[in-house]
């Protein structure tokens, strides 16, 4: 039987506990997950992809089956091709994702027929974080680490501190 290999993509700019949570849930569903910092050109990142890559080993280190790659500058689907993956991994936190959610979906359908899009919803504690505005809480010095590791906070903290 073949090898089930799903690949998730994102920003992860910082990668939050609401995108590790996700992580360890998909990783039980595939003999192999990629994880991949990729580019979305409408963004502005904070990080680097080795930069974000190390965060993300870092949070998954006890997953066995869990690969990070860096996908600067390259479609998901052909990343997903060049680790032959299958499966797209992709997350909800709530209906206000959907829209976007599903239209990213449909170009990837449309890109390459065989992969094929999982949503998984986030978990209810992590629904209403994103990167973004924990940047905006930490550029303010409120207390992020409910949200991102400890690690990432300092890390997140010290460079909005310099400027960027």
């Amino acid at each position: 039987m073949a090898e089930k290999i799903g690949l998730y993509a994102g920003s992860f700019d910082p990668i939050t506990n609401g995108h590790v949570d996700i992580i360890r849930r998909a990783a039980k569903l595939f003999d192999k997950l990629i994880v991949a910092p990729m580019t979305n050109t409408s963004k502005r990142y904070l990080f680097s992809y080795a930069e974000k890559k190390i965060f993300i080993e870092e949070e998954t280190q006890d997953l066995a089956n869990v690969i990070v790659v860096d996908g600067k500058d390259q479609l998901t689907t052909d990343l997903a091709k060049q680790y032959h993956a299958t499966f797209l991994v992709r997350s909800m936190r709530n209906a206000d994702d959907f829209g976007y959610e599903s239209g990213v979906s449909s170009i990837n359908k449309a890109l390459d027929d065989d992969i094929e899009t999982i949503f998984l919803i986030s978990d209810t504690k992590y629904s209403t974080i994103s990167s973004s505005m924990i940047k905006e809480v930490a550029k303010f010095n409120g207390d992020i680490t409910k949200f991102v590791s400890k690690h990432v906070a300092q890390e997140l903290t010290k460079r909005l501190q310099k400027g960027n």
